[in-house]
């Protein structure tokens, strides 16, 4: 008699065609052991790999995008942003801090499974923030990038957060506070 298996408990890679668990996979930092093929993932991932164990917190999860300008293309912004919610209540970008070898550090990660990881008011706000909550403390900023660019959805919106963000890590620099920026696949720019 065939048993079902479970979904989630493999992986099998997209380069080589090996199939390993899931907890394999995890334990070998999602990168494949065969061809050494780097698998993407999402901010739970990385910050499991980045801090220390049991260290980091999220912060600024209460922030969710709306539908401000009632786009609708193939189907309407709300739709997809209650779609995208369902699956990744962070929004395109999760933000947390914790330690690395007992120093501060504050990770901004975008999650590229919701709407390409594209850049909205949200995670424009969330960066800000960020910064923000960097300067504070006297922290380092991680700011890990996979995005499809600015959310055309939110038009204007959207494109104002890029000097938004730059105006803000201005201000990180004069706090002579480090900012290192990863950049991961898929990313465009």
């Amino acid at each position: 008699e065939k048993r079902e298996t479970p979904d989630g408990l493999w992986h099998k890679c997209s380069e080589c065609r090996i199939t390993i668990t899931q907890k394999e996979l995890a334990e070998n930092l999602y990168v494949c052991p065969k061809c050494g093929l780097h698998n993407r993932i999402n901010s739970p991932e990385y910050f499991k790999i980045i801090f220390d164990e049991g260290s980091y917190q999220y912060l600024f999860s209460n922030i969710s995008s709306v539908d401000k300008l009632g786009f609708v293309d193939l189907k309407p912004y709300s739709a997809r942003l209650k779609d995208a919610l369902s699956r990744d209540p962070e929004d395109a970008l999760s933000v947390g801090v914790g330690t690395v070898n007992g120093q501060g550090l504050v990770v901004a990660c975008m999650n590229f499974n919701f709407i390409g990881g594209s850049m909205g008011s949200v995670v424009g706000e969330k960066i800000s923030r960020a910064i923000d909550y960097a300067i504070e403390h006297k922290m380092a900023l991680l700011i890990i990038s996979k995005s499809g660019g600015a959310r055309m959805m939110e038009s204007a919106f959207s494109l104002m957060q890029m000097a938004k963000t730059s105006a803000k890590l201005t201000r990180l620099a004069k706090a002579g506070l480090p900012y290192i920026s990863l950049m991961t696949d898929p990313t465009t720019g």
